[in-house]
C-alpha cells in the first residue's frame, strides 16, 4: 500500500472516530440534544426519523457490512447507518401509520400534516448524509440515486443531488453540469446549471453563490467536449493548452484532475457537460477507467429515460413492488384516441427481475381492452383509490383475470394515475402482499407517492414521445413528398443521353428571346446549355445525370396554372443569363454568384398557386401562417432547399461547405428579392449607389442588392420583349389576376383590386403604362448606368411604354365613341358625354405627366402591380 492510501485511510479512521465521540456526547446529554433537534429539526428530517424508527424495529433490518483493517466493525453500535437492502412498507407498521402525503405552502411534499413552521424545506423526501452515502458500495449509490430519481420533482434539487452522488462515487472533490444553449445555425453556448458541487454542500449554497458562468462553443475542456461529444479524462489540467485557469484564479483554487464527458439526448445530440474535478483521497491522483465507466453510466441514467414511456414505467414498477412487497404490479394507460379502453399493460411480477435488478420479461402488451371492465375500470371511470381485502368478495372484480391457474388474486390496492392538469390518464394497481397480509394505510400512503411521480413522469414522456412521433411523421411525409416531388430516374436518363443544341440555335444571347417555338423539351435542353456555358458543371462538379434530373424535377414542381409555371421560370433565367453573358455582368459577379443567380431564377416560383401574397394572406393559407411577409418568395425557397436537398437531385452535394453555404445564402436572399415589396423598400439604395462615382461593387451589402435589382430586372423583363411577345404574356398574366379576382368576389365577397378585376379589363393599358413607369423604367435605367451593354432591355420597355401609351389613348377615344353612340338619341346626354370626354383628355394628360412612385408598403405595391409580373 503506497503511502498516500495510508495516509488516506488514516484520515478516513479519524474522521470516523470523531464522529463515534460526537454521537457518544449527544448520547450522555439527551437534553441538549433533544433542545437542539427541537430547534433545528427540518420537516425532513422528521420524516427520516419515522423512516429510521420503523427500520430500526423491523425483524428484517441488516447493518451493512463496513469492514476495517482489523477485521471489526468500528461502526457498528452507530445510530447513523441504515439499511443496504430495499425496504418495505411493512417496516413502517411499529404502531403509528404515517400520515398521508400532503403539500405544504412552499410546495415540498411530506408525511407530516401543516405546521406553523417557517422553515424552507431543501428536499422534498429523505436523504442519507454523506456518512451514511460514504458506507455504500457503487451498486447501493446506484440504486439511492434511481430513488432520488423517482421521488424529486425539481429539476435543480435533482441535478445537485445526482451531482453530489458523483462526487461521492468518484472521491470527487467537485461536480458541475453544464447545459447547452442556442441552436446548431447560430452562436452556440454552454452554461453552468449547477457549479462547484460538494459532497457536503447544500442546494442554496451553490444557488447562492452562483454567477452565470457561459463557455464559448469549443472553448476551454467543457466547450470541447461539447464540440466533440467524447470523454476527456485529463490527470494535469495545467498541462493541457485547453485549459483555462481563469476560474481557477478567481475562485483561488487549484485543479489538478478533470472528468469531463458529454450528456446527450436519444438522438446522440450533445445537449451537457458534467464534469468533476480532483480526487478528495489525494488530488494528484487522476481519475481513472472505473471513474469514466461511472460518470457514463450515471449521465445514461439521468437522461436516457425521458423518451422511452416503457423504460420510465420499468423503473417505478420495480422500485414500487420492491418497496410494498407484493407479488404482481401493474400500470395499465389509457388510449389517447379511444377513450374507452387501455392501450397498453405493463405488468410486473416479483419474480420477473432478480437481486440485479435485471428484467426478464417482454413488455408491454397491448390488448386494448375495455376499461369499463374490472376494479381497474373502475378506478379509471372514477378516478377514485380502492383497497380491496379480497377480491373475489367485489361485485367489481373480474375472475377472468386468473388465467394462470399459479396464481390467484386476493388483496388489490388500485390508484389513478393522473397527468399535471389532474386527468387520469392510466391506472395503477398492486396484487397480493408477499406475507399474505392486506393492503394497509401506510402501503396506501406510499403507494400514493409513486402514483404521483409515475403520473408526472408518464405524462412528460408521452409529450416527448408525441413530440417525436410528429417529427417522425413530417420526416416521412417530406420523404413521400420529395420522392413524388423528384423527377423519376429513366426520364433524367432519357434527357442525358438528348443531344444539346448551342446557344445560338436556341437564341439565348438575345434579349428578345421568346420561348413560344419551344416544346417542353427544348426547355431543358436549353436550360442545361446555360449552365454548359458558364461552366457551372466543371466548376462545381455537378454530375451531368443529376443536373438533369433536378432541372425535369424543378419543372415538375411548378403547378399547372396560367402563368407563374415553369415557363416563366425559364424566360426569367434565359434573361439572367443573357445579362450575365451578353450584358456582361458576368465581369462583376463571380461564378458562386451566377450559379445561385440561375438556380434561383429557375426556382424562384417553385409551386405557385396561381394567386399572390395578398390572397394567402386574405384566406388565411397555412403558408400565411408559416410567413407573415413575404410569403410565396419563402415558399418558394424551401422548395428549392427540399429538392436541392433530395437524392438524385443534389446537384450541390460536392462543393466545399463553406461554397454550399454562401450559395444557399444568396439563393434564399435573390428569391426573396422578387419580392416587389423588398424591390420597393430597398431601390432607393440601391439607385444612389448606381449615381455614386465611388461605387467598385467590392462591398457585400452593394453586391447584394446588385444581384436583387438583377432578379427583379428578369422576373419583370416580359416588359422587355417584342410587342407581340408582350401582347401575350399580358394576356396570360391577366387572365392569371382575374382568375384570383373571380375567387375573391365568390369565396371572400369582396371586390378584387382593378388589375384582378375582369370588369375591369379595359383599363388594362392604364395600367400597364402605370406599372412601367413605377416598377421596370426605374430598374433597367439603373442596370444599363452600370453596363451599357444591358441598354437592349431599357431600349425594349421604352417601346412597350409607346405601345401601352398608344393602347391607352385608343382605349380612351374608343370610350368617348361609345358613350356618344349610345346617348346621341338623348337630349338631355350633352352633358354627360362632356364629362366623358374630360376624363378620356385626362387619361392622355395623365402619361405624359406620370411621375414615378416611390412605393413603401406591400400593400400599396399590390394596387398597381403589373399585369406582367
Amino acid at each position: 500500500m503506497s503511502g498516500e492510501e495510508q495516509t488516506g485511510r488514516a484520515g478516513a479512521t479519524e474522521r470516523n472516530e470523531e464522529y463515534e465521540r460526537m454521537e457518544k456526547w449527544l448520547d450522555d446529554h439527551p437534553e441538549f440534544t433533544h433542545d437542539y433537534f427541537a430547534r433545528k429539526a427540518k420537516r425532513t428530517m422528521v420524516d427520516g426519523w419515522l423512516l429510521a424508527q420503523a427500520l430500526s424495529h423491523s425483524p428484517n433490518f441488516k447493518q451493512p457490512e463496513t469492514s476495517n483493517s482489523s477485521g471489526s466493525n468500528s461502526r457498528n453500535n452507530s445510530g447513523t447507518n441504515t439499511p443496504v437492502r430495499k425496504i418495505s412498507a411493512q417496516e413502517f407498521d411499529r404502531g403509528d401509520t404515517l400520515n398521508p402525503i400532503v403539500s405544504t405552502v412552499d410546495g415540498a411534499r411530506t408525511f407530516l400534516g401543516p405546521s406553523t413552521s417557517q422553515t424552507s424545506v431543501s428536499s422534498k423526501f429523505h436523504r442519507r448524509p454523506r456518512t451514511e452515502l460514504k458506507t455504500l458500495d457503487e451498486k447501493e449509490l446506484m440504486y439511492e440515486l434511481v430513488i432520488d430519481i423517482c421521488n424529486e420533482l425539481d429539476v435543480n434539487s435533482l441535478c445537485h443531488k445526482i451531482l453530489q452522488n458523483v462526487c461521492i462515487l468518484l472521491n470527487a472533490d467537485r461536480c458541475s453540469l453544464f447545459l447547452v444553449h442556442g441552436r446548431e445555425d447560430e452562436d452556440r453556448f454552454l452554461e453552468a446549471k449547477l457549479f462547484d458541487v460538494s459532497a457536503d454542500t447544500t442546494l442554496e449554497e451553490v444557488c447562492e453563490n452562483r454567477e452565470a458562468i457561459r463557455i464559448p462553443w469549443g472553448t476551454g475542456i467543457i466547450g470541447h467536449v461539447a464540440q466533440t461529444g467524447e470523454l476527456l479524462n485529463i490527470p494535469d489540467a495545467y498541462k493541457d493548452p485547453r485549459f483555462n485557469n481563469e476560474i481557477d484564479l478567481q475562485m483561488g483554487y487549484r485543479t489538478h484532475s478533470i472528468l469531463s464527458t458529454p450528456i446527450k439526448d436519444c438522438d446522440g445530440v450533445v445537449i451537457g457537460v458534467a464534469q468533476a474535478i480532483n480526487r478528495t483521497n489525494c488530488k494528484d491522483e487522476p481519475f481513472n477507467l472505473h471513474d469514466e465507466k461511472v460518470l457514463l453510466d450515471l449521465a445514461r441514467v439521468i437522461f436516457e429515460e425521458q423518451n422511452n414511456v416503457a423504460n420510465l414505467i420499468y423503473k417505478i414498477m420495480m422500485h414500487t413492488q420492491s418497496l410494498l412487497q407484493c407479488q404482481r404490479c401493474q400500470v395499465m394507460l389509457i388510449d389517447d384516441l379511444c377513450k374507452g379502453i387501455f392501450s397498453q399493460v405493463f405488468d410486473l411480477e416479483n419474480t420477473d427481475f432478480d437481486n440485479s435488478d435485471t428484467f426478464n420479461r417482454e413488455w408491454p402488451a397491448e390488448p386494448r381492452f375495455p376499461i369499463h371492465i374490472g376494479i381497474s375500470g373502475y378506478v379509471a371511470a372514477t378516478g377514485q383509490t380502492l383497497n380491496i381485502v379480497n377480491a373475489y368478495e367485489d361485485k367489481r372484480f373480474d375472475p377472468t383475470v386468473d388465467i394462470d391457474p399459479n396464481f390467484k388474486t386476493k388483496a388489490i390496492l388500485c390508484m389513478p394515475i393522473k397527468n399535471a392538469h389532474g386527468k387520469v390518464i392510466g391506472v395503477t394497481q398492486l396484487i397480493n402482499k408477499l406475507d399474505g397480509s392486506i393492503f394497509n394505510k401506510n402501503d396506501e400512503n406510499l403507494f400514493e407517492a409513486f402514483a404521483i411521480f409515475c403520473g408526472l413522469g408518464i405524462n412528460n414522456t408521452q409529450t416527448y414521445e408525441t413530440v417525436m412521433k410528429a417529427m417522425a411523421k413530417q420526416r416521412i411525409a417530406l420523404e413521400c413528398l420529395s420522392y413524388h416531388a423528384s423527377a423519376p430516374a429513366d426520364e433524367a436518363q432519357r434527357l442525358k443521353t438528348m443531344v444539346i443544341p448551342s446557344t445560338y440555335a436556341y437564341n439565348l444571347l438575345d434579349f428578345s428571346f421568346s420561348d413560344f417555338g419551344l416544346d417542353d423539351d427544348d426547355t431543358l435542353k436549353a436550360s442545361i446549355r446555360m449552365f454548359i456555358d458558364m461552366n457551372l458543371l466543371e466548376r462545381f462538379r455537378i454530375n451531368y445525370e443529376t443536373l438533369c434530373r433536378w432541372i425535369l424535377s424543378v419543372k415538375k414542381n411548378y403547378r399547372d396554372v396560367t402563368y407563374h409555371n415553369w415557363r416563366h421560370a425559364f424566360n426569367v433565367a434565359q434573361t439572367m443569363f443573357c445579362m450575365l453573358k451578353s450584358g456582361q455582368m458576368d465581369n462583376i459577379l463571380t461564378e458562386t454568384e451566377k450559379l445561385a443567380l440561375i438556380i434561383a431564377c429557375l426556382c424562384h416560383d417553385l409551386d405557385h398557386r396561381g394567386t399572390n401574397n395578398q390572397f394567402q394572406i386574405k384566406t388565411s393559407s397555412p403558408l400565411a401562417d408559416l410567413y407573415s411577409t413575404s410569403t410565396l418568395e419563402h415558399h418558394h425557397f424551401d422548395q428549392c432547399i427540399m429538392i436541392l436537398s433530395t437524392k438524385g437531385n443534389d446537384i450541390l452535394s460536392n462543393i466545399r461547405q463553406d461554397e454550399y453555404e454562401e450559395v444557399i445564402q444568396m439563393l434564399e436572399n435573390a428569391i426573396l428579392a422578387t419580392d416587389l415589396a423588398l424591390y420597393f423598400k430597398f431601390r432607393g439604395e440601391f439607385f444612389n449607389l448606381v449615381r455614386s462615382s465611388e461605387t467598385n461593387w467590392n462591398r457585400d451589402r452593394d453586391r447584394d442588392l446588385l444581384r436583387s435589382m438583377m432578379m427583379t430586372a428578369s422576373d419583370v423583363s416580359a416588359i422587355t420583349k417584342p410587342w407581340e411577345v408582350q401582347l401575350k404574356v399580358a394576356d396570360l398574366i391577366a387572365s392569371e389576376f382575374f382568375e384570383q379576382g373571380d375567387l375573391e368576389k365568390t369565396q371572400l365577397n369582396i371586390k378584387p383590386a382593378e388589375m384582378m378585376d375582369r370588369d375591369k379589363k379595359d383599363r388594362l393599358p392604364d395600367m400597364q403604362v402605370g406599372f412601367i413607369d413605377s416598377i421596370c423604367l426605374p430598374v433597367y435605367q439603373a442596370i444599363a448606368e452600370i453596363s451599357p451593354r444591358l441598354e437592349p432591355l431599357l431600349d425594349g420597355c421604352k417601346k412597350n411604354r409607346q405601345n401601352w401609351h398608344f393602347q391607352s389613348q385608343h382605349t380612351s377615344k374608343h370610350l368617348v365613341d361609345e358613350s356618344r353612340k349610345e346617348n346621341e338619341s338623348k337630349d338631355d346626354s350633352i352633358h354627360e358625354n362632356e364629362e366623358i370626354e374630360e376624363e378620356a383628355m385626362e387619361n392622355e394628360n395623365k402619361d405624359e405627366n406620370f411621375q414615378l412612385m416611390d412605393i413603401e408598403s406591400s400593400e400599396e405595391a399590390e394596387n398597381i402591380l403589373p399585369v406582367v409580373s
